[in-house]
C-alpha cells in the first residue's frame, strides 16, 4: 500500500513539474541575448572587408511559465513584463510576431537607404502593396484577413504607397464596398468588404487593419541582409554602419569589436530601444570593445545613461559612446586609432 502511494505521489509530482513548463502566465520574461557579428549576415556585392566587427545585440523574450518567472525573479538582468506591456490591446501573439518581423524589415530598408545615401549612391523604391500588421475586432476585415497578408490591389487598382491606399479607401462612404486582392502563403484570393466607421473616430471609415508598406529598395551594388527570425527595429544603426563599411574602402571598425543598438530613421536619426541593460550584458559577454548607445539628445532617462549605469555595475571594460545620429557615429569611428592588438 505504501509503495502504491509513493508511486502515485511520484507520478503526480512529475505531472506537476512537467505541467509547470507548459502552463503559461500572463507575463513575458526577457533576458540578455547575444551579440552577433554582422559581416556574415550582410553582404554588399563586391563589398570591402573589415578587420574588426560591427555587432547587433539582442534580448531573448518569451511567454513566462512558472520556472522562467521564478528564475527571472532571482536573476539581476532578467526582466518581467505584464502581458499588456508587450501586446497591444487585443493583439495576439501571432500579430505581435508579425509586427516585430515587419519592424525589422522596415529597419533594414532605412539602414540601406541611410548607408547608400551617405556613400553618395542613388536609392529608389519599388512599391508592391501593403502588409497587414493587425486586424481589428468587430471590423469588416476581422476573420477575413490575417497578419502577414499582402494586399496588392484595391478594386483592381495598384497604388504607389500605403498613403494612397488609405486615401482611396478613406474617400468612400460607410456601406460602400471595396474589393481586395491579396496573397497568403503564396496563394492569391480576392474578397469584397463593406466599409464601416471606426468606433474611436466615427468620421473615418475603413476595413479595420493596421498596415505597413510592402516595398523593395533598389540599389547598386546589391545588398542582402539575412536575419532569419530576429524581429524588431533595434538593429537599424548597426545595420547601417555595417553596410556603409562594406561600401567604402576605409575600414571604420579599425580592428575593434563594436557592438551597439538603436533604431534608424531614413534621415539618419538614431532612436531609443528597449532592453538596453540586457544588451550591454550581452555585448560585454561577447567581448566587445565599444558599445554605441542611443543618446536621446542627453535625456535624463536615455538609453545611454542606462547603459553606462549597467556598464559600471558589471565592471565592463567596454567604452560606451552616446550616439544621436548615423553621421555622429561615423564621425566617432573616423577618429578612432587603429587597434594595436588586432
Amino acid at each position: 500500500m505504501r509503495k502504491k502511494l509513493l508511486i502515485s505521489f511520484a507520478v503526480l509530482l512529475a505531472f506537476l513539474l512537467i505541467g509547470g513548463m507548459y502552463y503559461t502566465l500572463p507575463y513575458y520574461v526577457s533576458k540578455p541575448g547575444m551579440a552577433k557579428e554582422l559581416a556574415p549576415i550582410i553582404k554588399v556585392e563586391n563589398g570591402y572587408r573589415e578587420n574588426g566587427n560591427f555587432m547587433l545585440t539582442t534580448i531573448r523574450m518569451g511567454k513566462a511559465n512558472i520556472y522562467s518567472y521564478l528564475e527571472a525573479k532571482l536573476r539581476k538582468y532578467d526582466e518581467i513584463y505584464p502581458q499588456h506591456m508587450i501586446l497591444s490591446t487585443k493583439e495576439t501573439e501571432e500579430e505581435y510576431n508579425v509586427r516585430q518581423l515587419h519592424l525589422m524589415a522596415a529597419s533594414k530598408l532605412n539602414a540601406i537607404e541611410v548607408a547608400y545615401r551617405k556613400a553618395g549612391l542613388p536609392v529608389s523604391y519599388d512599391y508592391k502593396g501593403i502588409y497587414v500588421m493587425q486586424v481589428m475586432d468587430s471590423m469588416p476585415a476581422a476573420g477575413k484577413l490575417k497578419p502577414g497578408d499582402r494586399v496588392f490591389k484595391v478594386d483592381g487598382q495598384t497604388f504607389p504607397s500605403s498613403k494612397e491606399f488609405i486615401d482611396y479607401v478613406g474617400s468612400k462612404q460607410a456601406g460602400e464596398k471595396v474589393s481586395l486582392t491579396y496573397s497568403r502563403n503564396d496563394e492569391e484570393d480576392t474578397i469584397t468588404l463593406a466599409l464601416q466607421p471606426f468606433k474611436d473616430d466615427p468620421q473615418r471609415v475603413g476595413i479595420g487593419i493596421s498596415l505597413v508598406d510592402d516595398k523593395e529598395i533598389v540599389v547598386d551594388p546589391e545588398v542582402t541582409i539575412k536575419t532569419d527570425d530576429i524581429g524588431g527595429p533595434s538593429a537599424g544603426l548597426m545595420f547601417s554602419l555595417e553596410i556603409y563599411n562594406q561600401l567604402t574602402k576605409e575600414d571604420f571598425t579599425r580592428g575593434y569589436q563594436i557592438a551597439g543598438t538603436g533604431t534608424i530613421d531614413p534621415d539618419g536619426t538614431v532612436g531609443p530601444i528597449g532592453g538596453i541593460e540586457q544588451k550591454i550584458v550581452a555585448a560585454d559577454q561577447a567581448g566587445a570593445d565599444i558599445f554605441l548607445a542611443p543618446n536621446e539628445k542627453g535625456a535624463k532617462n536615455s538609453n545611454y545613461r542606462a547603459a553606462v549605469k549597467t556598464g559600471r555595475n558589471i565592471n565592463t571594460k567596454m567604452k560606451i559612446i552616446p550616439i544621436d545620429s548615423f553621421d555622429e557615429a561615423v564621425s566617432y569611428l573616423e577618429k578612432l586609432p587603429m587597434k594595436k592588438d588586432r
